[in-house]
């Protein structure tokens, strides 16, 4: 494995990094099972007593589930029998009460505790498990669970920061912006991609590729660089940021891009221009804001699409992007229609998002060979200044970086 410090800094990074299969096993202890607060999912995804969601941290299986009492809890998806899932499906409800493991069936409560185990004390006098075993010792391995907003983080280290201190105070006022009203969950999209898991990190903190790639987005006036827009780095470690741009002044206007392109006038037009309206709803002037918080949560809005998109970790070189779509439990339906079509912009075959996956497979399959390292150089003498306009710098990329650096080599230089 090569020594981190000695081959990449948050402005130039080695592309193993990308591919040596012994930094993905180390980022696995330091990152995902390290003093680290990982997204699991919305508490709106598990609204009952017993409904769960399956997802990963890193490579580890969890669910998320509500208890009897409402409380979140989080434990890793592995029977302490033989190690086998006990929740199969991605989400679901324990209408019994009871998480049942398939094989043997060892059931489990919302909690993770073991509650029964079949011929425990055996039949007739013969078999059974020894005096020793006590079920109430039993238990799958429970995690520290958190929330801010709806969203539920957790963490398998018990000296783990608090989770607002992991966040910090911009990140923490970023997500309560948007969830300001009981969330109501609209449905869920997945697509794998074949890249890892890192190069969609920094392509979610990657301004400049918004306005070059995305044409939807200048296209059609949805955001261009000229309009106000303000970038935020958490001031602790660094590697959360959020980006928020402004409506458009009367000066800087989209509504002549609506149902004609910019770039060739005529060539392109929407049939139904109330795809790009923007309703009010966060009671601001913001009408796109992208938060991505370490290691692998992005929160955003995007007019009225509001959506996580989580990655779930697969191996080295692929991972599934899970978008979860939702408005409010206030909503009228005629705002749930408008978020809908929305929604047409975001998600694997969304209008402003869906180049991005070939953007990191075509990266994965490029690193490949020889040695070589990133440029991440945009703004960088003036890498501070969150007033940068959006578009215009990679601070945001350097800031994860630094961060993941300092977490996998305790003070790599940057």
């Amino acid at each position: 494995m090569p020594d981190l410090k000695t081959t990449s800094t948050a402005k130039n990074v080695d592309y193993s990094v990308y591919s040596d299969p012994e930094i993905f096993k180390k980022e696995q202890e330091r990152i995902f099972r390290g003093p680290v607060w990982s997204y699991v999912g919305l508490a709106a995804e598990v609204p009952e007593a017993n409904s769960y969601k399956s997802t990963h941290i890193g490579e580890t299986p969890v669910v998320l589930c509500r208890g009897e009492d409402g409380a979140m809890h989080v434990w890793v998806n592995r029977c302490v029998h033989k190690g086998a899932l006990v929740c199969r499906n991605s989400r679901g409800k324990a209408e019994s009460g009871a998480f049942v493991c398939v094989y043997h069936q060892w059931a489990y409560d919302a909690t993770g505790a073991l509650r029964s185990v079949p011929y425990r004390r055996g039949v007739g006098g013969k078999g059974g498990m020894p005096d020793s075993f006590d079920i109430k010792n039993q238990r799958m391995t429970p995690l520290r669970v958190d929330t801010i907003g709806d969203m539920v983080f957790a963490t398998f280290r018990e000296d783990a920061t608090e989770l607002r201190d992991f966040l910090g105070n911009a990140m923490c006022s970023a997500i309560e912006r948007i969830m300001i009203h009981p969330i109501k969950v609209i449905g869920s999209v997945g697509q794998r991609i074949k890249g890892n898991w890192k190069l969609y990190a920094e392509n979610s903190r990657d301004s400049y590729h918004g306005g070059l790639l995305h044409l939807f987005y200048t296209t059609f006036g949805i955001w261009r660089p000229s309009q106000k827009s303000v970038g935020e780095i958490d001031e602790k470690f660094g590697f959360h940021n959020s980006f928020q741009v402004h409506k458009p002044s009367d000066d800087d206007s989209g509504a002549k891009h609506q149902t004609e392109a910019s770039r060739d006038p005529g060539a392109v037009n929407l049939k139904d221009s109330r795809l790009l309206e923007i309703w009010p709803d966060m009671g601001d002037d913001i009408t796109l804001s992208i938060q991505s918080i370490f290691p692998s949560v992005i929160l955003q809005q995007i007019g009225n699409a509001l959506a996580t998109r989580q990655m779930v970790v697969r191996n080295n070189d692929e991972f599934d992007l899970i978008w979860t779509y939702f408005g409010f439990e206030q909503d009228s339906d005629e705002m749930l229609r408008q978020r809908m079509r929305s929604i047409n912009m975001v998600g694997p075959a969304g209008y402003v998002s869906l180049e991005d996956g070939e953007a990191i497979e075509i990266c994965q399959e490029g690193i490949k060979g020889p040695d070589g390292h990133s440029q991440i150089l945009m703004d960088l003498d003036n890498s501070t200044n969150p007033t940068i306009p959006m578009g215009l710098d990679e601070n945001a990329v350097r800031g994860f970086w630094r961060g993941y650096l300092h977490l996998m080599e305790d003070g790599a230089k940057s």
